[in-house]
């Protein structure tokens, strides 16, 4: 039996297991098992709590798409592994240091009237120049894994579903890549969907919102504060004009404890 815990970031859910003492075998073939929304426990992958490697940190994290694939991190995921290190590993460092594939991250931590808020320190975009695909026009933005950012009239109708795929998979991006549709609202507030990269659309995601938000910036000017509005949930992103750095907050939940 394997114990796990269901967790959400803005409706971007994962099954966590807390690996202090033992880590599963074949954590890519478990990822496809767990994230069946018919035949398993149902979710958008697969994470990994580990111990740190790096004495100056305080944890680790490793996750897994639903397909199996191992991603370099998730902004979402990250703020709900630092509730749980908070919360069931008792940890009262701040800020947190949790290393991920994409380097160390800086998480603040606190308990608002709204619920838990995690601050991620997301590190600077790198801008990967433009791309047109399927005669949409694409800003290419890595935030530690690789994203593809195109402006549409409405996400409502935006071709996600359709486009997504077949974007994702596109020799473009020799890593694959996550496809971000976004509708610009005003200068403060963007909506967004995701096709996200070996997982499909889902109700959220921290990297690709913080994507979103830096070609916001440098396409439509929008301010360098931004709220994202995703489908489970808005986010908050600024671009720092000074450190380069883009900052994520928003929520972690839990959802429930179960076996396996």
């Amino acid at each position: 039996m394997l114990k796990f815990t269901k967790m959400q970031g803005a409706g971007n859910d994962y099954v966590y297991i807390d690996c202090k003492e033992n880590t599963p075998s074949n954590p890519g073939g478990l990822a496809r098992k767990v994230s069946d929304r018919h035949f398993g426990i149902g979710s958008d992958g697969l994470v990994l709590i580990l111990p740190p490697l790096n004495l100056e940190s305080n944890a680790r994290m490793q996750m897994f798409n639903a397909d199996g694939s191992e991603a370099e991190m998730c902004g979402n995921a990250i703020r709900c592994v630092a509730r749980f290190v908070r919360e069931r590993w008792n940890l009262t460092a701040s800020p947190l240091k949790i290393e991920t594939k994409a380097g160390i991250k800086i998480i603040e931590t606190k308990n608002g009237e709204n619920g838990f808020l995690a601050s991620v320190d997301m590190g600077e975009p790198v801008l990967e120049g433009e791309a047109v695909l399927n005669r949409r026009e694409f800003i290419k933005i890595s935030m530690g894994n690789p994203h593809a950012v195109t402006f549409v009239d409405s996400v409502a109708n935006a071709p996600v579903l359709t486009e997504g795929p077949i974007l994702e998979t596109d020799r473009e991006f020799p890593r694959k890549s996550n496809i971000e549709f976004v509708e610009f609202m005003d200068a403060s507030r963007i909506k967004m969907r995701v096709w996200e990269r070996g997982a499909g659309e889902t109700l959220a995601c921290g990297t690709g919102a913080c994507a979103a938000a830096v070609a916001a910036v440098l396409k439509k000017s929008a301010e360098r504060i931004l709220t994202v509005e995703l489908l489970g949930g808005n986010l908050t992103i600024e671009w720092n004009g000074e450190t380069n750095h883009v900052i994520m907050t928003g929520p972690a939940e839990f959802v429930f404890d179960g076996e396996f």
